[in-house]
This record gives structure tokens, C-alpha cells and sequence, in this order.
């Protein structure tokens, strides 16, 4: 690796706080990156599908690194998203990052174009042969083209500056089957998870750690859970698993992606602000429900109090009609990815 420094552990890709006018709230972008840092978080990962990179200007993302590199003041590791829209743009940002002392950049493969594997190859070797900064590349199929097996070993092996991946598939056979491919040839590769509902079994299979949007919400569960894996507690780290999926499932599944995670990061004391996407009726008549769900949920960990009114009260092992509808969504849904 061309820096000495490891990627491992968990890198928050953390929420974005805006203002009353939808603007970056730069007070209180501060105040997070001193919150998350004080919990235990090993890294912070601005400017990524969590901080809902594409919904800001070129100017705003590098003022985004800007601000969070100058209230870090290296005290965690920062890995910056710097996809643009095509090599030229992302190379300079790539530049622009460097110079504030990132220790990395991510860097999604062609989105909008869906691009075979050699497109994909060409894109990022382009890139690794002009970057000052480390490389991760960051698996997304469900938004970007996406990165197989032997496109990322090509990388590996030839581009000295690609030093790690961020999967975000969830597929623990296809991570398997990274590592397996790589590790011989990059024993420095580090291998990132960005599925929260998979973090403790990745973390069994040998990734290095994860870029959790949970992490930007309950900072405590995922460092916990990252700790006791790695130290063999299995049992411990296996119920800790489970309770992070269901503020996982609640967060991502039952508003707009990253809607859920603004609102439970409200009611942690931070102020996200809305996004800068508009919102229906109903969508503001579900994030309320949400909300109050996720203030249940974040309650049962003592982060928070319950709402007034207090939580329903069930048996605990029953699955409620709402999470057997989400799982059918999610089987179908995998179904038809995998075109059957």
C-alpha cells in the first residue's frame, strides 16, 4: 500500500445536516463529526450514498471534506467519496482530497451507463494511474455497474493505488469469492462491508470492516458489534446482530433511502434537517409512523425515551404482518435481480 495506515473498522458514511433553507448546516455538520467520533466510530465516509452525494453540487461535496477534514483534525482516518460524473471531474477530486489529507477516496464504478466488466476495468485504471490519493473502489449494482470478481483481482493485481472495496451487495458468496481471489496476490487489500444486515457474518468471512449507514445513527452498536466479532464472542455479537437488523430493516425499508436514517439521527439529538428531496403527503404521514417506530426501537437501547403513549408490548419472538410483507418485497425482489 502506498500509506502505511490499513483500512479496517467501521467508516461511518454519515448524514449531511441542512439548514431551514436546505443548505449545508456547517455548526452542526461539526457537531456530528465530534459526536460520532466521541462513540467510538473508527473513520468517517462523507459524500456517499448516505450523504446523498448526487443531490449536492460540485462545489458543495468539496466543501462537504473541507469542513469535516478541518473539525477531524486527524483524529479518525477519513475515506471521501470522490465519484463524479466521468475520470477527468473525479480525478480532481481525487486531487482536491488528497490535499486536505484523506486517508482514501471511494469511488463508485459508471453509474446511469450500465458498463460491462473491460468498460469497468478502463474507468478505474484510468483513474489509479493519475490519483495522488489510495482507491476504494465501491461496489453499488443496485445504482452503479457492477464490479465482478475478476475485474476487481485485475485491479488489484495491476493498480497499486486501489488498496481496498466497499461491497454494498450484501452477497456474502461474492465477497467469498473476492477475497478468495485477491488475498493471494494483495495480502494489504482491505475489504469492506456496506450491508448492516450482514456486518457480524462479513466480519466472519474476513472483511476488514464496514461503511454502515447505522453506524451514523447508533455509532455505539456497530463499534460494539465490530469489537465483539473480532474477539471471538460470538454469542454476544450474534443477539447485537439482531438488534442492529431491525433498526436497519425500520431505517431503510420503510421510508425513502436515506429518509429513515435522518429521522432516527434526529432523534439522537443531532438536527439533519430535511433533504433536498420533496416529499409527498403520504410519504410525510409514513416517516411520522416511522418515527415514532424507530423512537420504540432506539428506547429499547436507551438512547432515547418513548413516545408519549409508550411502545406496544408483544411477545417478542412473533413476526408482525409488516416485516412478513418486507421480507416477501425483499425474496421478489432478488428474484427478479437474479432474473428468475
Amino acid at each position: 500500500m502506498s500509506n502505511s495506515q490499513r483500512l479496517q473498522g467501521i467508516f461511518t458514511p454519515n448524514i449531511v445536516p441542512l439548514d431551514a433553507n436546505g443548505e449545508i448546516d456547517e455548526a452542526e455538520t461539526r457537531r456530528y463529526v465530534d459526536w460520532l467520533i466521541d462513540r467510538g466510530v473508527h473513520g468517517l465516509y462523507p459524500n456517499g450514498s448516505t450523504g446523498e452525494f448526487t443531490r449536492f453540487t460540485v462545489e458543495e461535496r468539496r466543501r462537504i471534506i473541507e469542513i469535516i477534514a478541518d473539525q477531524t483534525r486527524g483524529r479518525v482516518p477519513i475515506l471521501a467519496g470522490a465519484a463524479e460524473a466521468n475520470t477527468r471531474e473525479t480525478i480532481k477530486a481525487c486531487e482536491h482530497y488528497h490535499d486536505l489529507g484523506c486517508r482514501a477516496v471511494a469511488i463508485v464504478s459508471p453509474f446511469y451507463y450500465k458498463l460491462g466488466p473491460s468498460a469497468v476495468y478502463a474507468y478505474f485504471k484510468e483513474i489509479a494511474e493519475n490519483t495522488p490519493v489510495d482507491v476504494t473502489l465501491y461496489n453499488i449494482p443496485m445504482f452503479a455497474s457492477p464490479i465482478d470478481v475478476e475485474t476487481v483481482t485485475r485491479l488489484a493485481e495491476d493498480c497499486e493505488k486501489i488498496v481496498a472495496i466497499k461491497d454494498s451487495s450484501g452477497d456474502l458468496p461474492h465477497m467469498m469469492r473476492m477475497i478468495n481471489a485477491v488475498r493471494p496476490i494483495r495480502p494489504d487489500f482491505s475489504f469492506l462491508t456496506g450491508w448492516d444486515a450482514a456486518l457480524m457474518p462479513m466480519l466472519l468471512l474476513g472483511c476488514d470492516g464496514g461503511t454502515n449507514a447505522t453506524s451514523g445513527v447508533v455509532p455505539e452498536i456497530t463499534r460494539k458489534l465490530y469489537d465483539l466479532t473480532l474477539a471471538g464472542q460470538i454469542d454476544e455479537a450474534r443477539d447485537l446482530q439482531y438488534r442492529l437488523l431491525a433498526l436497519f430493516d425500520a431505517m431503510l425499508y420503510s421510508a425513502e433511502f436515506p429518509d429513515g436514517f435522518r429521522a432516527a439521527l434526529k432523534l439522537r439529538g443531532i438536527e439533519p434537517g430535511d433533504g433536498r428531496q420533496p416529499r409527498s403527503e403520504d410519504q410525510v404521514i409514513q416517516l411520522e409512523k416511522l418515527t415514532r417506530e424507530l423512537q420504540c426501537l432506539l428506547a429499547s437501547e436507551g438512547y432515547t425515551d418513548e413516545p408519549i403513549g409508550g411502545c406496544p408490548v408483544g411477545d417478542s419472538d412473533s413476526v408482525s404482518e409488516d416485516q412478513i410483507a418486507r421480507i416477501v418485497e425483499n425474496v421478489v425482489g432478488e428474484l427478479k435481480k437474479r432474473g428468475l
